[in-house]
């Protein structure tokens, strides 16, 4: 049981963050520091890493569970919409300052990430409930 939580956690969490623990080191060892400690495709990278990992979990999961696989699929997918779109405006953001607000987008993606560690939490604690 505890077994499924501990994988997930190393596996897809702590492989999901390597971005962002590797901009917050190259941040805390940079002279200048000119780059920004947090990053929205950072972000977007690890929930997207969460919900595809959700995805692939539940597919391999058995069919009693028909309905609830559906809806955790389905949320899956509305995330990993959300994330592209962030991820297309914080690209357009960064080739044209000015024209969106990248603050506000970083922001969005970090929320939206630690939503996406709850929904992923709670998948990975329904499989270990049921396996």
């Amino acid at each position: 049981m505890a077994n499924i939580k501990i994988k997930w956690l190393v596996y897809t969490v702590l492989v999901g963050l390597i971005p962002v623990l590797l901009r917050i080191l190259t941040w805390f060892i940079s002279q200048s520091r000119t780059m920004d400690i947090l990053n929205a495709p950072d972000f977007v990278a690890f929930g997207l890493i969460l919900h595809i990992s959700n995805i692939n979990e539940i597919e391999h999961f058995n069919d009693s569970e028909r309905s609830w696989k559906t809806i955790q699929n389905g949320l899956s997918i509305v995330f990993i919409l959300f994330y592209g779109v962030l991820f297309a405006c914080s690209l357009l953001g960064q080739s044209n300052p000015g024209l969106i607000n990248v603050r506000a987008i970083t922001n969005i993606s970090i929320v939206l990430s630690f939503v996406s560690l709850g929904i992923s939490f709670s998948v990975y604690h329904r499989i270990s409930k049921l396996e």
